[in-house]
């Protein structure tokens, strides 16, 4: 396999971390972090929110000044998406990521996220606008299609291609689907053999078998993981180790490491948030490290209602 290269930039890892809202902000890129150089992508960010200054949106897009992030923007106005990429980098992203991927009903009814796959003209607009506009390389993030009777990812990837996107990753539904069925990987490979920049593969990858089995089906450059790092943010580098060597190595943690996972997670949330949003928001993200634990679905229910710092840790130690 041929090495990663984004702009002047060689990635370390074929193992990228997906874009997740509500999920991969400083804090968690940060645990990801401990287990390897990662590229990582910020949260989805809206590009209106961006040109508006919108003081959340600009604190999803902050990072460690060294971590490699790309920024991900959603919308549907190429001008606009344009003008949020160019402050994105301003700003400090070192990559622009588009969203045409997004399935969710608040966004597509905006004709954003995956909603622009149903418009090839427009999808070629967005892309021209935000790679004329910022020196950054621009990557770009789909599904397979609409839904199956309109799968289009091969049109898309080859408009891209030739508008100057440098890295395609592909989600394995369409967006009909949802995060329903299974991933179809073999999908994935049509856009593989269409064109000659990288291409990732996403969805339905939790460990060293789904990534073996991922590659070999798609015969992708590189593997996305999104909903698999959840509460166990070490997989990245299981897998990247994986690749590397060849070897099954699964490494098991301790019950006392997972608990210093998940309590320095908390901390960088504290460092990062308010208490009171850090609390509000470490309920969900927190519970996923209950999973494959004793009593799992009791210490779930027990995070979603806590309220102090004090709280959190006794049940964090309660749960390993």
């Amino acid at each position: 396999m041929k090495d990663l290269i984004l702009g002047q930039t060689k990635l370390k890892s074929r193992i990228i971390l997906a874009p997740m809202a509500g999920v991969t902000d400083l804090p968690f890129r940060r645990i990801v972090r401990r287990f390897g150089n990662f590229l990582m992508f910020s949260e989805m960010v809206a590009s209106q929110a961006v040109i508006r200054n919108v003081k959340r949106t600009c604190k999803m897009m902050i990072n460690d000044g060294d971590e490699l992030t790309s920024v991900q923007i959603v919308g549907g106005e190429p001008h606009i998406m344009a003008e949020a990429a160019r402050i994105s980098v301003e700003l400090g992203a070192k990559l622009i990521d588009i969203n045409m991927g997004c399935p969710v009903k608040k966004v597509v009814k905006t004709n954003a996220g995956s909603a622009i796959m149903k418009d090839e003209k427009l999808a070629a607009e967005i892309i021209r606008a935000i790679v004329r506009a910022v020196s950054a390389p621009v990557t770009l993030k789909t599904r397979l299609g609409w839904d199956m009777e309109h799968k289009n990812a091969v049109r898309i990837a080859r408009i891209a291609e030739e508008e100057g996107i440098q890295m395609l990753s592909i989600h394995g539904r369409t967006r009909s689907q949802l995060y329903s069925g299974k991933a179809s990987w073999a999908d994935v490979a049509l856009v593989k053999e269409a064109v000659n920049i990288p291409v990732i593969v996403n969805g339905d990858i939790v460990d060293i078998e789904t990534a073996e089995r991922a590659l070999k089906e798609s015969r992708a450059d590189g593997i996305m993981i999104g909903r698999g790092a959840l509460g166990r943010p070490w997989v990245l580098r299981d897998i990247h180790n994986f690749l590397e060597t060849g070897i099954k190595a699964q490494v098991s943690l301790s019950s006392e490491e997972k608990f210093e996972n998940a309590k320095t997670h908390l901390e960088y949330m504290l460092e990062f948030y308010d208490e009171s949003t850090a609390i509000k928001l470490s309920r969900k993200v927190l519970a996923y490290y209950c999973k494959g634990t004793r009593n799992a679905a009791e210490f779930r229910n027990k995070i979603t209602s806590v309220n102090s710092v004090k709280d959190m840790h006794n049940i964090l130690r309660g749960i390993f």
